[in-house]
């Protein structure tokens, strides 16, 4: 288990971040000391980024090497270091420093830096840490985040796990750092599952593949032999819901992540995506059409029972919980045009959330229940937008060709969704990418796959 440290006023307290613990392999280590004096609420003042502005100018901050026991420092010291200030760079609200801007390099982070050597760099945070694989083949690593305007360290952790671990240890050590400045959970600590195209438009490939938010660490989950669609992340990312095509009828499946494991829910005719899980991990939610009808379905997972939500003539699809399970989220024709509207979780209290021109698709709750984001057609023209729970506030993220399908990180913050390119007159063209956004609008960056990516999934923070 990670353990972090924080001084405040008087007080020297340790934080126990039990979302920063390694799955099945990190174990209970000492807490980093700290020691070096006291500070109120103007230390954290002072490295608070607001980000509930539009664009924000990146804070500078100094990621060191990690060094090993020698204060020399290490190739493991040097990824950790690396994948750290790559993870920060790609939020759009830091700028790690060039290495070789630094004065002298922090020896070890037990040791108070010398501050008249990083301020001159403009730096806001300075990051030290230490990383080397004992003699047991253990990953050991300590880290300490320090304010370098008043100079004080603000806080540390340390753990040891299997040397694999490198990228999810950096991506914790990312979080922390992310959490201080902001105010605001990480969202480095999660992976993403998606679908992974390849070959031709007539004789398309389509595989369940999952990586780190990051795009490393890739998998493919299933081979391709059927048309897969939809992937949907439990609450507690240890299963994904997919809809799986055999002999062109949609099956609903359940794959476990540890084992590979998959369990067969159903055949649902006439369903178009996958269902998607209920904040508490016993249900799941559905569109259903049967009787020349489509309408919202909510299944027990222990039951398998089936309960109908809706009952319209019209087409009810794409659902999509509040995070605290009392609301849902849908898109509907029964005003005449695809529109989004909000009833309670049992289907009562239907209510138009949507008003402006265009049609609108796949609405998601962002997990902090304040804005849902959505897919929009007007123009000829494809939209990924947010808006108020209401429906007033409207924005426009990111628009194209074909852009569909929102994803939230676990923070609420950023956004990932799939974008495809036009097709030639000759039939080539038809790239399809995954992309994340900041809900500003700003920041939009492309996700590097092996392959064509479409229908991306964002996890939870993991366990």
């Amino acid at each position: 288990m990670w353990h972090g440290s924080r001084q405040t006023a008087h007080i020297d307290r340790q934080i126990d971040r039990n979302r920063l613990a390694m799955i099945m392999f990190l174990r209970l280590v000492t807490v980093i000391a700290a020691c070096f004096g006291l500070f109120g609420n103007i230390a954290h003042a002072q490295l608070r980024i607001d980000i509930t502005e539009g664009q924000v100018a990146p804070t500078p901050i100094a990621i060191a090497n990690f060094t090993g026991p020698d204060g020399v420092v290490s190739e493991v010291g040097k990824q950790i270091a690396q994948i750290i200030s790559e993870d920060l760079e790609s939020s759009g609200l830091f700028a790690p420093v060039d290495s070789a801007a630094f004065i002298e390099p922090p020896k070890a982070p037990s040791i108070r830096p010398n501050f008249t050597n990083w301020s001159p760099l403009g730096v806001k945070g300075l990051l030290v840490g230490s990383a080397y694989v004992d003699s047991a083949g253990m990953l050991q690593v300590e880290f300490v985040l320090w304010d370098v305007v008043i100079q004080r360290n603000i806080t540390g952790g340390g753990g040891n796990a299997d040397q694999n671990a490198i990228r999810r240890i950096s991506h914790q050590i990312a979080d922390f750092v992310y959490e201080e400045f902001t105010g605001d959970r990480g969202y480095f600590d999660t992976r993403v599952v998606y679908v992974a195209e390849s070959g031709s438009q007539s004789r398309r490939l389509k595989r369940l593949a999952i990586m780190d938010q990051d795009g490393h660490n890739h998998q493919f989950l299933t081979s391709g032999a059927d048309l897969v669609l939809t992937p949907r992340f439990s609450p507690a990312a240890n299963e994904i819901a997919y809809l799986n095509y055999f002999n062109d009828e949609p099956n609903v499946y359940l794959f476990e992540i540890a084992t590979g494991r998959t369990e067969r829910l159903g055949s649902f005719p006439g369903m178009t995506f996958a269902p998607r899980f209920a904040p508490s991990g016993d249900k799941l939610i559905m569109s259903l059409a049967q009787n020349g009808m489509t309408d919202i379905y909510e299944m027990d997972m222990r039951t398998q029972a089936i309960n109908r939500l809706t009952q319209s003539a019209s087409i009810d699809t794409s659902p999509s919980y509040s995070p605290d399970g009392s609301k849902i989220v849908f898109n509907s024709d029964r005003g005449g045009s695809q529109q989004l509207y909000v009833m309670d979780a049992d289907g009562a209290n239907v209510r138009r959330i949507s008003f402006n021109p265009g049609r609108y698709a796949t609405p998601v709750w962002s997990p902090r229940g304040d804005i849902i984001a959505f897919t929009k057609m007007a123009n000829g023209q494809f939209y990924i937008g947010v808006m108020n729970v209401d429906g007033s506030g409207e924005r426009l993220l990111a628009n194209g060709f074909l852009v569909e399908g929102p994803t939230w990180a676990p923070n609420g913050r950023v956004l990932m969704y799939f974008k495809q390119q036009p097709f030639e007159t000759d039939g080539s063209g038809g790239d399809t990418n995954v992309y994340r956004i900041d809900i500003t609008g700003f920041n939009e960056k492309r996700i590097i796959t092996p392959s064509d990516a479409s229908d991306p999934a964002w996890s939870p923070i993991l366990r």
